[in-house]
């Protein structure tokens, strides 16, 4: 299986999750100037960011990509490293599957708090 094969399924998976306003976002990530960055950026609803690194099975991260994904993590962000097959797309597109439905959750409540008057604490 080649590495595209894996990143054409993770495309598509995401590219089928949420509706219109709120679909998210699978963009190759190209940084020229900063080597070593994973190869998708998942741009979610609510601001989150979700890095991931697509390999061919049986490959690994060069030691930059590892250093990288290791900065990203400190900063908070989700990084999944060495997605090398269809299941590990599968654990991708269902941790994007579950925020959006934290994401519309929260937003009903948001929705149902300005109906009742309710007013955040500050």
């Amino acid at each position: 299986m080649l590495e595209s094969e894996i990143e054409k399924r993770l495309h598509a998976g995401i590219k089928k999750l949420g509706a219109k306003e709120l679909r998210p976002l699978c963009l190759k990530f190209v940084s020229p100037g900063f080597t070593g960055v994973p190869d998708r950026i998942i741009l979610l609803p609510g601001g989150r960011l979700v890095f991931v690194e697509l390999k061919q099975p049986g490959k690994t991260e060069r030691p930059r990509q590892r250093l990288v994904q290791g900065l990203l993590r400190k900063l908070g962000f989700r990084v999944f490293s060495a997605v090398d097959s269809y299941e590990k797309v599968d654990e991708v597109v269902d941790l994007c599957r579950n925020w959006l439905a934290v994401y519309a959750d929260y937003q009903k409540i948001g929705v149902l708090l300005e109906l009742l008057d309710v007013e955040e604490e500050t």
